[in-house]
């Protein structure tokens, strides 16, 4: 049966949601409160990432959090406040944070992320629409032994969980990438990854979507919901009354203060991230992370882009520009001869990453509203999950057999 559908939220997983969902027969309408042209889903490294199976919540990283706090230059930042929604995200947050419960969540982590970047290349395949993606692997760069075995041992658990995954000296690294001078002692090199142009992607996929009559609507931000009989009968923008059959909040970093409205507590905190576009020939053409500096380098449609730090500081969209700085000085360290300019360093954007605390993230229905799903909280693998993210929410939506088992990504887990 067609129903009609309210998104909230459009970035990339209320878009794939949208798509989905449209493809379903449904009646379809995204609602943002920005003009749908900014936020993580634009500025983000563009990398589909099953090599990423380690999530944010890994042993230790609390510790690592503290150790950092007082520098401005640390890849992790997190700024301590006396404030509840924050207090109790931490304490989640470092109970996660054990080797079993890390463990456990690895093949949830890379069998959700193969499923989506096989999404991304049926899209591609569908000639709906084109856009830039290539399947080129992902290297992780390291200039010490130390780093080198850390990025090699997770490497060895990807092996056993069947991804192709090489550990090569510098030279080898710099056959496969000979336009550059590398200063690494070495690499390990994820074969599973792919990449894209993330913003190119964004404005092609909602033009497609508005050309098959799925409604936008910019610059609403939704304030109230009207609640009756457990479900949502409406919500009330600044100027709307929207009636639908069917809500989901793909609401990012913004899902917590949404779900309140309703009753429901779903526990995420914003991490700033920044990104830094160089627009001239680097040479670069196998994405990277460099792992002593947590920096993610992409060649993308026409540009190079340089992305890092994890700033957990609340919702804001100050830009702090010793961390910019840090991220292209990274850049340049391990780039011999990369220079990034006093402008670039300067036409930055960030965005806001929505982190649960174990992370994983939200997907499924409420129990108690019965017309409203969540699909949030995906740190740093929303853009890597959007497609994965919004085929499950057509499925739930259409009452179908998920794909995927939603158990891991219970909405109310930590209620």
């Amino acid at each position: 049966m067609n129903k009609e559908v309210v998104i909230i939220g459009g970035g990339i997983i209320g878009l794939c949601s949208a798509y989905y969902l449209y493809k379903e027969g449904h009646k379809v309408t995204v609602i943002d409160k920005s003009d749908f042209s900014s936020g993580a889903s634009y500025v983000n490294a563009g990398i589909i990432t099953p090599s990423h199976i380690i999530s944010l919540a890994a042993p230790g990283m609390i510790n690592k959090g503290i150790k950092w706090m007082l520098s401005s230059t640390s890849p992790l930042s997190i700024k301590p406040r006396l404030d509840y929604d924050f207090l109790q995200w931490t304490w989640l947050f470092k109970k996660s944070s054990t080797q079993n419960k890390v463990a456990a969540s690895i093949p949830v982590i890379k069998n959700i992320n193969l499923f989506s970047r096989d999404l991304y290349e049926e899209l591609k395949a569908s000639k709906d629409f084109d856009f830039h993606y290539q399947h080129k692997g992902l290297m992780m760069y390291y200039k010490t032994d130390k780093m080198g075995e850390e990025e090699w041992n997770v490497g060895k658990l990807a092996i056993k969980e069947g991804l192709k995954v090489e550990h090569l000296t510098k030279e080898e690294t710099q056959r496969l990438e000979p336009n550059v001078d590398l200063n690494i002692k070495g690499s390990v090199y994820y074969h599973s990854d792919a990449h894209m142009t993330p913003n190119e992607f964004m404005l092609k996929m909602k033009s497609y979507l508005e050309r098959n009559n799925v409604t936008f609507i910019a610059n609403e931000e939704v304030i109230d919901f009207q609640i009756s009989d457990g479900k949502i009968k409406s919500i009330n923008t600044k100027n709307n009354t929207i009636t639908a059959g069917e809500f989901v909040l793909t609401t990012g970093s913004w899902t917590q203060k949404l779900a309140k409205k309703i009753g429901i507590t779903i526990p995420v905190q914003a991490g700033k991230g920044y990104r830094i576009n160089v627009k001239r020939e680097t040479g670069i053409h196998i994405p990277a992370i460099l792992t002593e500096a947590k920096v993610a380098v992409t060649p993308m449609n026409g540009f190079t882009r340089f992305g890092g730090t994890m700033e957990i500081a609340g919702i804001n969209s100050q830009i702090n520009t010793k961390r910019v700085n840090a991220i292209a000085n990274a850049a340049e360290s391990y780039y011999s001869g990369l220079q990034i300019s006093q402008q670039e360093r300067k036409d930055i954007e960030s965005g806001l990453r929505p982190c649960s605390p174990d992370g994983l993230p939200y997907i499924g229905k409420l129990s108690k509203i019965k017309n409203v799903t969540v699909a949030a909280g995906h740190a740093m693998m929303g853009w890597s999950l959007g497609p994965a993210t919004g085929k499950l929410v057509s499925e739930i939506i259409t009452d179908k057999k998920t794909s995927v088992d939603l158990t891991p990504f219970h909405v109310e887990r930590f209620t």
